[in-house]
């Protein structure tokens, strides 16, 4: 693939990263749920210090239900959620699916929170579910 870039809704915010992601996931936790308005969000996970991401994101920080903090990078224009992040990960972040230059190629390998799925949001039932984060092998 040669690597990924991407930005939020009204353009203030671009990112880009040179090495391809680690791992495409969907996650069905409920911060998730309420940051996409939708049953489950979608990510990419990038190495955090290959990923190129000039200017200021406004960061909202949580605790997970798991208890690991946690935070979302949002562009302070437009309101668009661009970034995730885990103390469970400290050395990657997860960029937004919806938020890639190029979406078309997006093919998660897995569901994590599978615990919090709504009744209502249907993924594709071949991949391996998680009711939590599982330790990740990445998809190099």
């Amino acid at each position: 693939m040669g690597g990924v870039t991407g930005r939020c809704a009204c353009g203030a915010v671009r990112y880009a990263s040179a090495v391809d992601p680690l791992m495409a996931l969907h996650c069905q936790c409920r911060d998730c749920q309420r940051d996409s308005g939708t049953g489950h969000s979608c990510h990419v996970m990038l190495p955090k210090s290959l990923l190129n991401l000039p200017g200021n994101l406004k960061r909202y920080e949580s605790v997970a239900d798991n208890g690991n903090p946690v935070y979302r990078g949002f562009c302070p224009e437009c309101g668009s959620s661009v970034t995730y992040g885990t103390a469970a990960f400290p050395d990657e972040v997860f960029v937004t699916a919806g938020s890639l230059d190029d979406p078309s190629w997006f093919k998660p390998v897995i569901v994590v929170y599978a615990s919090s799925a709504q009744p209502w949001d249907h993924v594709d039932p071949s991949l391996p579910r998680f009711q939590e984060m599982p330790p990740l092998e990445r998809t190099e």
